[in-house]
């Protein structure tokens, strides 16, 4: 299938899970209100684009680029983000569903997850140094053999981190959340 080079387009309430994105490349276009769900987007390429609304939840991004991309308020369940082509990966998330996601292995240097719901979220083996965690509720997300190096958690929530297995230099916590570095520890804290 031949691909296709779309800028400067803005997509708006179009339902891709029966109706194909054409295989491009896709740079500074706008979807809005489009389903993705359990859309086929694998070889994709989407640069300097934003997506609103949008729902992305089981969709497939096997070797996807995603450069320089804008996820707000997006359902986006059980994505492998892992699966990615992760050469020039750049993306923020705003207001997003993240559920049972994976980011396993990937370099997320200075990403921003603001107020998402990420339960269940694998970032085991990432590089997430400085990247910001602003109002996420982090139940059950996983971080293990991860670089945590100067990362912001301090307005996050519900996350458990053993520092003996990850990487918390400089990170940045808060009370009372704090006290999910220590879930490991058959301790009561009063």
């Amino acid at each position: 299938m031949e691909s296709k080079f779309i800028e400067e387009e803005t997509f708006t309430n179009i339902d891709f899970s029966t109706t194909e994105l054409p295989l491009g490349e896709y740079e500074y276009c706008t979807f809005v209100g489009c389903d993705f769900s359990k859309a086929n987007l694998s070889e994709f390429r989407f640069s300097e684009t934003e997506f609103q609304d949008c729902n992305f939840s089981n969709a497939t991004l096997q070797n996807s680029s995603l450069q320089t991309v804008n996820f707000i308020n997006c359902k986006m369940l059980g994505l492998q983000f892992d699966t990615i082509d992760q050469f020039g990966f750049s993306a923020a998330f705003s207001d997003c569903q993240l559920d049972h996601s994976s980011f396993y292995g990937m370099k997320l240097q200075k990403s921003v997850f603001k107020n998402c719901n990420m339960e269940g979220v694998d970032f085991s083996e990432c590089d997430l140094r400085q990247a910001v965690f602003l109002k996420c509720n982090l139940f059950h997300a996983i971080f293990k053999n991860s670089n945590l190096e100067k990362t912001d958690f301090r307005k996050s929530k519900s996350y458990s981190i053993d520092p003996e297995q990850n990487m918390v230099r400089n990170a940045k916590f808060s009370l009372p959340e704090v006290i999910g570095l220590l879930d490991k520890y058959p301790i009561v804290i009063e």
